[in-house]
């Protein structure tokens, strides 16, 4: 979207949101079945995929030979494994080489994720040392570089864009919440807090958002912890479940219907391009 003049923060919200109603799909009981809510998404963010990277390459901006072929299924791997590729880490980190049957489990479903994704099951490791290994190869191929017109735009718009349905009081505060505990989480998670990285990139982490965060994480933690807990017992099984199942539809219903979408007609070639046509 950067590259081809579709980038705002209305697109970046419903990309965002489309991408949160993908995972959160993908999570329904029977969802990765062969005619599941999550198989079908996943053919449709394919078609999706395959429309943006014609109209990339066709923007005259995008150099094959320099960049490659945009948006490869490869670059499906991090959006679908950071969560085990962080796990995997951790393990390693701790001594562990192999996954517990609940870890085994996650690991699973995000390998399969990956696959409808397009991911070639060579690529898709099993173990945390596989997993690690493949994630840091995959990084290695990457070219080293930073440009703030695209990469920048693309985190300021991300961050700063207005996710919930309406602008009512309670979803005015619950996007200033979310969007503190994101731009803490980014600073933590991906620039290893690194303040002086994160102002160049235009995302002003402030004590307030600090704050948010820790209260926010304690809260998710707290309520992870209580559904481990319930579905440990025979008689919360079944009833917690259907309390997540009924919470992932009241946020899919939050996120919006996703049309994994991309209209050709809003796209803007370069004026080399317009002018060939």
């Amino acid at each position: 979207m950067a590259l081809t003049g579709t980038l705002s923060n209305e697109s970046a919200a419903r990309r965002v949101n489309e991408t949160a109603t993908f995972f959160a799909t993908t999570t329904l009981p029977g969802a990765l079945e062969r005619h599941g809510e999550g198989f079908k998404a996943a053919a449709m963010v394919r078609l999706m995929h395959s429309m943006v990277r014609y109209n990339a390459i066709r923007s005259g901006r995008w150099d094959a030979s320099v960049y490659g072929v945009p948006i490869p299924q490869v670059d499906q791997m991090p959006a679908g494994l950071i969560p085990v590729f962080l796990m995997a880490f951790k393990m390693i980190g701790e001594g562990r080489r192999t996954f517990t049957a609940e870890e085994r489990a996650r690991v699973e479903v995000s390998r399969y994720r990956c696959f409808l994704l397009g991911l070639p099951e060579d690529l898709l490791a099993d173990t945390p040392e596989g997993v690690v290994r493949m994630m840091t190869a995959r990084n290695s191929t990457l070219r080293r570089g930073y440009d703030d017109t695209t990469c920048g735009e693309l985190v300021r718009a991300t961050l700063s864009a207005y996710l919930p349905p309406d602008k009512s009081f309670a979803n005015r505060l619950h996007n200033s919440v979310e969007r503190s505990f994101a731009k803490t989480f980014f600073l933590k998670e991906f620039l290893k807090g690194d303040r002086k990285v994160a102002e160049q990139m235009g995302v002003d982490v402030t004590p307030r958002d600090q704050a948010i965060f820790v209260l926010g994480a304690l809260g998710i933690t707290t309520r992870m912890a209580a559904y481990k807990l319930a579905d440990q017992v025979p008689g919360l099984r079944d009833a917690a479940d259907k309390v997540l199942v009924k919470r992932v539809r009241g946020l899919l219903k939050r996120y919006g219907h996703a049309e994994f979408t991309s209209d050709a007609s809003k796209y803007k070639p370069t004026q080399g391009v317009a002018e060939a046509a």
